[in-house]
């Protein structure tokens, strides 16, 4: 069981406290309720922008990692399509840095011309590197577009062109950070050696005085029911062909996401599992195949994607992995299969919880979904899944008409 206190600033700032005496360090993590899926269409990639202009000083810390560095710690962050997330790990003593570090680029961070101007060619060059000259680095791009009409899940994380940041405006920029990175739109999480007491006093402390703006308004549309099946076949200078199946389903708080979790499992967890076992070792269509979902806030997908064996085309790779999804659907589980992923999920969850900063960064998202407590009971969901709850998901999600099939054929 991870316990932990919960209070809330006059100006709207959320936050929770860990306890942990067995470690002397301390985790913080401090999230933004804002990613990809809030952009303008033709202003895609701020979120990520920000993620790195938020390094690049402010009013009072021109140099965010010295001071941390000099503190002991270490620290990162990460952007999505529902949020941005940064975080630190730093002795427990030494807690206070980080406070007023974060406090101090929520309140006056230095943007400017210069700042812009540098953090726009480090995301540029990014974009250049992971998406347009490494192999497969465009798939998300297809994917996603394929899969989603309206939803802003349509375009990745690092925007969907990269003019659309290299064209953004300081009064663009501004904007942003105005609307989305405030008090009232973050919660700040602390795990580690720590009090209760003795956080409340510093947090009220270093953002008691930072003013709450309007809670912003995005409407975000509702993506239609998928009534047929999505197909793209693109030819690109890779070394081998790719398929890659993605299917709607349930976003990461509906009732039914525990059950194609499993369904992940079952299909790709280690050596032992089924499209390891009959489509790579068995049959040797593959040399590697994979599935998993995207864990999003709002509906999600479910992924499947392989690199077929040489020799092996595309449509026979296809075929086979469809052969699979139609045994999911047709036959039952055994008992002895189900309870294996099941126990493989629930160890992987509470090794999960071990770290500190792993805890924090948890305890954020949950809160973010609707309460942190779910950290403690989402074991619970999977405990009671049953091989008729498999089956009946896996006739619910895998169907022709709600998938979207990316063929990425190696140019000749």
């Amino acid at each position: 069981m991870i316990t932990f206190n919960r209070f809330t600033l006059n100006n709207g700032l959320r936050v929770l406290v860990h306890e942990d005496e067995s470690t002397p360090m301390a985790a913080v993590n401090l999230l933004y309720n804002v990613g990809a899926k809030y952009e303008s269409p033709d202003k895609t990639g701020f979120a990520h922008l920000f993620e790195h202009l938020m390094f690049g000083g402010s009013k009072n810390v021109p140099n965010f990692d010295q001071p941390m560095q000099w503190a002991g710690g270490d620290s990162n962050a990460f952007t999505n399509n529902d949020v941005t997330s940064f975080y630190a790990t730093l002795p427990a003593q030494n807690l206070e840095t980080v406070f007023w570090l974060e406090s101090d680029r929520m309140a006056n961070l230095n943007i400017n011309k210069k700042s812009l101007d540098t953090q726009r060619k480090v995301v540029v060059e990014e974009f250049k590197e992971t998406c347009l000259n490494q192999p497969y680095g465009d798939v998300w791009h297809h994917l996603t577009k394929l899969s989603y009409e309206v939803h802003p899940y349509r375009w990745p994380t690092i925007g969907l062109t990269p003019e659309h940041v290299e064209s953004a405006t300081l009064a663009d920029v501004k904007n942003f950070f105005h609307k989305y990175y405030h008090p009232n739109n973050a919660i700040l999480v602390i795990a580690g050696n720590v009090k209760t007491n003795q956080v409340q006093d510093l947090v009220q402390n270093w953002f008691g005085d930072i003013e709450a703006r309007e809670a912003p308004v995005t409407h975000i549309p509702e993506e239609p029911v998928q009534d047929k099946a999505h197909i793209q076949d693109i030819e690109r200078p890779v070394p081998t062909n790719a398929i890659y199946l993605a299917f709607h389903m349930e976003a990461r708080f509906e009732k039914g996401y525990q059950v194609s979790d499993l369904l992940s499992d079952i299909l790709s967890r280690g050596r032992s599992s089924r499209l390891y076992q009959r489509l790579l070792k068995e049959r040797r269509l593959f040399d590697d195949i994979d599935a998993y979902l995207t864990g999003n806030i709002d509906p999600g997908l479910f992924i499947i994607e392989g690199k077929p064996a040489e020799g092996v085309s595309l449509e026979t790779a296809e075929a086979a992995i469809w052969e699979e999804l139609e045994l999911l659907k047709n036959e039952q589980l055994e008992a002895r299969e189900l309870q294996k992923i099941k126990n493989k999920v629930e160890s992987s969850l509470v090794f999960s919880e071990t770290g500190i900063l792993t805890k924090a960064i948890n305890l954020a998202m949950f809160e973010l979904y609707g309460d942190a407590n779910f950290i403690n009971t989402e074991k619970d969901l999977y405990r009671e899944i049953t091989a008729e709850d498999i089956q009946t998901q896996a006739r619910k999600i895998f169907r022709r008409e709600n998938c979207s099939e990316l063929f990425y054929r190696a140019a000749q």
